[in-house]
């Protein structure tokens, strides 16, 4: 399960209409290898479900997951901040043993 913050929510329907994707666009997140902490998360709008995908839906914004991704980011929670320390998404990962300055990399 993926979870989203109230605030992360509306950022995702503001850059949804202000990017123009259509009701049919979700957002994707998965998991690369990379970034200074090992692993990197990708945060994206995608209008295609994978067979393998598993689906969540949380305050209306549905996440599509590829299977492989799902075992780093079960029980994740997707943030916004716009605060004075960093503007964007985060990712509150309980499975992430270590995460680099930027927070956009983790490890395990």
């Amino acid at each position: 399960m993926i979870n989203v913050t109230d605030k992360a929510k509306e950022h995702v329907i503001s850059l949804k209409q202000k990017e123009g994707y259509g009701e049919d666009y979700n957002i994707r997140v998965s998991v690369q290898g990379g970034g200074c902490s090992g692993l990197m998360y990708d945060l994206k709008f995608d209008n295609i479900t994978n067979p393998t995908d598993h689906v969540f839906e949380d305050k209306g914004v549905k996440i599509y997951v590829d299977k492989k991704s799902l075992l780093y980011l079960a029980g994740t929670t997707l943030d916004f901040s716009d605060g004075l320390n960093g503007k964007g998404f985060q990712f509150i990962n309980p499975n992430a043993s270590r995460t680099c300055g930027c927070g956009e990399s983790f490890a395990v």
